[in-house]
């Protein structure tokens, strides 16, 4: 059955997290020729598995396009309907949706559900709408920020936004234990300046800080400046901040590895 396929982010009113989307779209859309895991090369201290490799050099297209779950004037249940009579049109019944989140949230375990059925509803039998685990599932993203936590660094921290959900920050601390890092928050204790404080008063000096974000927007914007500052606060600290996690093709290669399951 031909699918076509819809990557649901948050929406943002600042336009780099929109810009990052239709670059993940334009990766998506061609369907690589191949999508290879390779489990190899995990003796010693390599925990990790390589990331899967796409080649897009295929030219057979395919209708991916994304949606917003807020900001939009369109509800996602609309957008749902919108893209998939869409997808019919040219001759897809069955729409994968993909939610392009990092955790667990009232989001991924709620609201996206129930737009998806309202969806659903409203299109009947015409259109089956197959709504996919979110992208924070897949432990190749482990792999990517495994990437960028370099050796040259004495310790890390990964700093997520924070819920005050029960449980929220379980999946945060299991990410930051498979990468030797310790976790810190920006809406909720521990805060950054706690972490920051407590790694300098055990002697370290250089402190990498690994934004747990898929995209630049007004919150990592946020948390340069606050770097800035506690650079100034720590003069003797070495404080290196790295980007979030970004649109690329690696990023594509995982979303299509939750679809192709």
């Amino acid at each position: 059955m031909p699918s076509a396929y819809l990557l649901v982010s948050h929406g943002s009113r600042d336009p780099r997290p929109e810009v990052a989307m239709e670059q993940l779209v334009k990766l998506i859309s061609y369907s690589p020729v191949q999508i290879s895991v390779s489990n190899q090369q995990r003796s010693g201290n390599n925990r990790f598995h390589h990331l899967p490799t796409v080649d897009i050099s295929s030219t057979k297209q395919l209708l991916v396009d994304k949606a917003c779950l807020e900001l939009s004037p369109l509800s996602l249940a609309q957008q749902i309907v919108d893209f998939s009579d869409r997808a019919l049109t040219q001759g897809y019944n069955k729409v994968q949706i993909i939610p392009v989140f990092l955790l667990p949230g009232t989001h991924v375990k709620e609201d996206i559900p129930t737009q998806v059925a309202i969806a659903q509803q409203t299109l009947g039998e015409k259109v089956i709408l197959d709504l996919q685990p979110h992208l924070g599932t897949h432990p190749g993203l482990v792999q990517l920020l495994a990437k960028i936590v370099t050796k040259d660094i004495e310790t890390w921290i990964l700093l997520s936004h924070g819920s005050r959900r029960p449980g929220a920050k379980e999946p945060v601390k299991a990410v930051a234990k498979q990468l030797n890092a310790v976790d810190a928050y920006w809406a909720i204790a521990p805060s950054l300046e706690s972490r920051v404080q407590a790694l300098a008063n055990a002697g370290y000096q250089q402190i990498g800080i690994v934004p747990y974000f898929l995209f630049a927007g007004g919150i990592t914007d946020e948390i340069a400046q606050s770097v800035a500052q506690l650079q100034m606060r720590f003069p003797s600290l070495n404080l290196h901040l790295t980007e979030p996690i970004g649109a690329s093709a690696e990023l594509a290669s995982l979303i299509w590895d939750l679809v192709e399951k």
